[in-house]
């Protein structure tokens, strides 16, 4: 009886072996000849909106460098909730890539009661592939405050006083505002419009006190004068706007708000697909006509290794978790 055990279990060990084996002489021959058929690039908003153009401008440059079609899937819903789900459960094999903000993967934890996928567990970052140069806190032409300190002080004296727009309920611009909200110790009231655009307007025409907005959408209103720029949330001024200071220089200390964009796997794609698709991204990413094209539309250039852009995250999603409990998320 003990020689039979032993038999079977040295087959069942050879057995194994011989599947481990194959396997990865099949995932050798994947990677080998990766990619030899059509790529899709999941993304979670509407043709058109800032992460399809990322997505469309990426695709034109993965298909010169690998000769293969790139297809662009667009599933808007849910705060990118829907095309995570989709990417979460396709084949990882490296025919699918996901590319997100800091909503769909830092956010939706804590927007959506049951998410359908771990933004961390079911997907493989590849990397970053920009960082916003900075949100502009951007106020009404008649508000009173001439500086962002100005600003500042007056609504932590007067909690309440002061109301900001956002694209709607969960959208990127609230979370930058409660985080200055928190980072500065005020209270400011949220109004959620249906849209980034609508906010904007809401602002211009002095019904609303502030927004805080991406560089390139706010941009065109604060040359033409119709709102004024009192600091942006970066490291750095940005050289479109050289006389608007960082929120750091202005006074509140250490603050910055760059929100982020990166590609993903599903999650037990083989790592040499990972590693081949990351290396030919970042050889977009460096070239002048990419780093010119993201700058226009208010992104730096990353080109993050895998780590790098999945440490990114977790510490995104951990702020969003204290923010969060400072959100009513059921604001309409």
């Amino acid at each position: 009886m003990k020689m039979r055990t032993l038999v079977v279990n040295i087959l069942t060990l050879l057995l194994v072996t011989i599947v481990s084996i194959v396997t990865q002489a099949q995932a050798g021959t994947a990677v080998d000849t990766f990619p030899n058929r059509p790529i899709t690039i999941i993304v979670g908003s509407t043709p058109g909106s800032t992460t399809d153009g990322l997505a469309r401008a990426l695709g034109v440059e993965i298909t010169k460098a690998t000769a293969q079609t790139v297809i662009v899937d667009n599933r808007a819903g849910a705060f990118g909730g829907i095309a995570a789900q989709a990417a979460a459960r396709a084949a990882p094999d490296g025919y699918t890539l996901f590319i997100t903000t800091n909503t769909t993967q830092a956010a939706n934890p804590h927007l959506l009661r049951q998410l359908p996928y771990d933004p961390i567990k079911d997907f493989q970052p590849i990397t970053q592939i920009a960082s916003s140069v900075g949100f502009i806190i951007s106020v009404r032409n008649d508000l009173p405050a001439k500086t962002f300190m100005d600003f500042i002080n007056d609504a932590k004296a007067n909690p309440g006083k002061y109301n900001y727009g956002s694209g709607g309920v969960g959208n990127v611009m609230q979370f930058a505002a409660e985080y200055l909200n928190t980072t500065a110790g005020i209270k400011t009231q949220h109004v959620p419009f249906k849209g980034v655009g609508q906010a904007m307007t809401e602002v211009i025409a002095g019904r609303i006190d502030y927004v805080m907005g991406p560089a390139n959408t706010v941009l065109p209103f604060i040359k033409s004068g119709k709102i004024r720029a009192l600091a942006i949330t970066s490291k750095k001024r940005w050289s479109e706007l050289p006389d608007v200071p960082t929120a750091d220089e202005a006074g509140l200390k250490d603050f910055q708000y760059n929100p982020f964009y990166g590609y993903w796997f599903p999650a037990g794609t083989p790592r040499e697909i990972v590693n081949k698709m990351r290396n030919e991204i970042v050889k977009v990413l460096d070239m002048p006509e990419t780093k010119k094209a993201f700058f226009d539309q208010g992104f730096e250039v990353v080109g993050s290794t895998p780590e790098e852009f999945g440490k990114v995250v977790s510490n995104e999603i951990e702020l969003n978790k204290r923010l969060a409990k400072s959100i009513d998320f059921s604001e309409k």
